[in-house]
């Protein structure tokens, strides 16, 4: 995730529970349920990305781990 979709992420969050908690001051629950969406989506936005990212992670060191035990076998670790 890039730094301008994270940073526009945070303001989806932020926008989310100022909205959610506007609707819970003025008793207006559509808008509460609207801002709590938009806070929830956000979150799961940012748990998307994580598991991206530790799914790479894993790749790559799976990916790392077979070309070390194929170069030992080939005698390249040398």
């Amino acid at each position: 995730m890039s730094a301008e979709d994270k940073f526009e992420n945070t303001a989806d969050k932020v926008g989310g529970k100022i909205q959610e908690g506007a609707g819970k001051l003025t008793g207006d629950k559509e808008t509460e349920a609207r801002g709590k969406a938009e806070a929830t989506k956000a979150d799961l936005k940012d748990k998307l990305d994580d598991a991206k990212n530790s799914a790479k992670n894993t790749f790559d060191d799976v990916k790392d781990s077979v070309k070390g035990a194929v170069d030992g076998l080939l005698g390249n670790d040398k």
